[in-house]
Parts: structure tokens; sequence; C-alpha cells
């Protein structure tokens, strides 16, 4: 709870918006002055108004013998990940609240549905194979997301995840951008992009 709080506070300029993999010898958020640089230089609300705060520390600490470089490339990837899940959780649960979602079906999307239930209810009504289905698959994802080179604790980009669509014929998109709308982005567009993305992450968490 505590490194999630310090990361919520971090600056938004490092979330990833376009699938492009950084150079080998690219070296962000290398010390704390970046940080706090990044931070001040953020122009949201809390860019304004706080600016760099860290009343934790933890940009002074060394999580798991990565080092202060490395737990600052954490701390980041951790802020830009979990805004990512509670964007798509809520809006998971809004969809989960529509008639189109909650109500009646011809033919039932989990055995046990029942109509009318709210969110919460939906996911205690899924059987448990259904809910283990989901957990392995979101497990693979998280896996198969630390395959970086170079990893973000180590100079990489935070918030980057590495294409899924291989050579397997049954991998037709990748997980991010799957019809290729941001390849073309300028670099300015993009920085636009990191910035929003961070900052509705923080509003969703």
């Amino acid at each position: 709870m505590q490194k999630l709080i310090v990361a919520l506070c971090l600056s938004g300029a490092a979330a990833y918006v376009a699938p492009v993999a950084p150079s080998a010898g690219s070296k962000l958020a290398a010390s704390k002055d970046e940080v706090v640089a990044l931070a001040e230089a953020n122009p949201d609300f809390l860019g304004k108004a706080i600016g760099f705060w860290d009343p934790l520390g933890a940009l002074d600490t060394n999580f798991w013998g990565l080092g202060n470089e490395g737990t600052i490339g954490y701390l980041r990837h951790a802020e830009i990940k979990h805004g990512r899940v509670a964007m798509a959780g809520f809006l998971g649960y809004l969809a989960g609240s529509t008639e189109l979602v909650s109500g009646p079906h011809k033919i039932l999307p989990y055995r046990g549905y029942e109509p009318g239930l709210t969110p919460p209810e939906q996911w205690d009504a899924i059987p448990l194979y259904g809910k283990l289905q989901i957990l392995v698959i979101v497990g693979m994802l998280e896996s198969y997301g630390e395959i970086l080179d170079p990893h973000y604790t180590k100079g990489g980009l935070p918030g980057y995840y590495p294409p899924i669509k291989g050579k397997r014929p049954e991998l037709i998109f990748n997980l991010y951008d799957p019809f290729g709308f941001f390849e073309q982005d300028s670099a300015e567009k993009k920085a636009r992009g990191r910035l929003a993305e961070v900052n509705n992450g923080r509003l969703a968490m």
C-alpha cells in the first residue's frame, strides 16, 4: 500500500502510449532529480498545485536490491499499470451495470447466469472454474509483460508492454493498439497521450 500511494504521486510523463520498444541505451527516470523535474512539469492540477510529493521518502529507498534507480523505475511502472487496471475496472463496472450486459440473454454467458445482478454479484455467480480461467489468463499476461529488454528497473520504459502478436495463427491482434491507430502519431501527440493516461489512471484509482 505504501508503494502504491507513493507511486500515485510520481510524474505521469513516463506513461506508455505507443507500442514502440525503447532503445537499449535509453535511461529513463535515472535519478530523483529527474523525477522531481518531471513531477513539477506535469500540467495537471496536481502538478501545478503540489508538484513533487514524496512524504514517505520512497525515492530514496532500495526495493529488493534493485538500487535507487531501479526502485524509481519500479514505482513508475507500478503507477501506470495500476492506473490501467483501475480504468479498465471502472469501465467494466459501468458496462456490467447496463441492461445489455446484466439483462436477460437467450444464450447464457456462463452456467448459473441470472439477469438483474450488480457487477459484484455477477462475479460471485461465475463458477469457480470460470474465475480460475480469468486469473490464469491475467497471470500469463502479467508474466509476459515482464519479458523486457531492457527491463523497466534497468533503464527501460516504465509502462511498456511488449507486443503479443507473433507467428502463432491464433494471435491476430496485439493487446495494445490492435488496429495500429497510433503508429503514425507524432512525438508531441504521444507525449500528450502519456500524460492523459496517467492522469486518467490516477482519477480512476
